[in-house]
């Protein structure tokens, strides 16, 4: 459960997935984790905060980069064991440069658009 008044099963490990898509057209721009406290800060500031499973920390996407999600709604699914964020994107959603996450085929084709230099932005 968060301070948001609707109950959510973060499971064993206090995490649970989160789609980001965009609010105007659609388009899924990346999966990521949240904890509880992700949700809340996000509810709160109104935007995208995820839980790092590799750095083991909260964090807020755009912090480094710029390219921050303005979440305009959170949804949360039947279970209540994932949960949906309608975002405007600033930038790219993807670490890679990509727009997207989802840039490319199972092929390999690449689909997307590359919107930035993640050489430039990431040291």
């Amino acid at each position: 459960m968060t301070d948001t008044g609707v109950a959510l099963d973060f499971g064993d490990d206090g995490l649970i997935p989160a789609i980001a898509q965009e609010v105007d057209t659609g388009e899924v721009l990346m999966l990521a984790f949240v904890s509880a406290e992700a949700v809340e800060q996000t509810h709160e500031t109104g935007l995208a905060h995820y839980y790092s499973r590799s750095r083991d920390e909260l964090w807020q996407k755009g912090e480094t980069s710029g390219h921050v999600q303005h979440v305009e709604e959170i949804r949360v699914d039947c279970d209540g064991d994932a949960i949906l964020y309608l975002v405007s994107q600033e930038g790219g959603a993807c670490h890679t440069g990509f727009h997207s996450c989802f840039h490319r085929t199972i092929d390999g084709d690449v689909v997307g658009e590359r919107v930035f230099d993640p050489d430039a932005v990431y040291d």
